[in-house]
């Protein structure tokens, strides 16, 4: 599933300063979709290349990071449960900024 990942916020600096990436990511065996919350432990496998603790808590993201799905808060479609389809565009926002 051909999938855009973009990070914002500092999240970026966890991914070798890349803010998008275009991924191509295989639905879990016996599946039939990808959720988000099997898209989480994909991100956190295959882009974050250090202090992961700064994404990820168990297993989802960790408060304070805002996380869109083709611009619409994940709050409002399942969270984790929210189902991705083709083209779909995931975005990671930290709104925690030191001061």
């Amino acid at each position: 599933m051909q999938l855009t990942v973009e990070f914002g916020g500092g999240l970026e600096l966890l991914c070798d300063s890349v803010k998008i990436h275009s991924v191509n990511v295989d639905v879990p065996n016996g599946e039939e979709k990808l959720t988000m919350g099997d898209f989480l432990m994909w991100v956190s496998k295959n882009l974050i290349k250090e202090r992961p603790e700064m994404f990820i808590k168990g297993d989802t993201v960790r408060p304070g990071v805002l996380v869109l799905v083709n611009d619409c808060d994940w709050e409002l479609t399942g969270q984790l449960e929210t189902t991705l389809e083709e083209q779909d565009v995931v975005v990671f926002i930290s709104t925690l900024h030191g001061g």
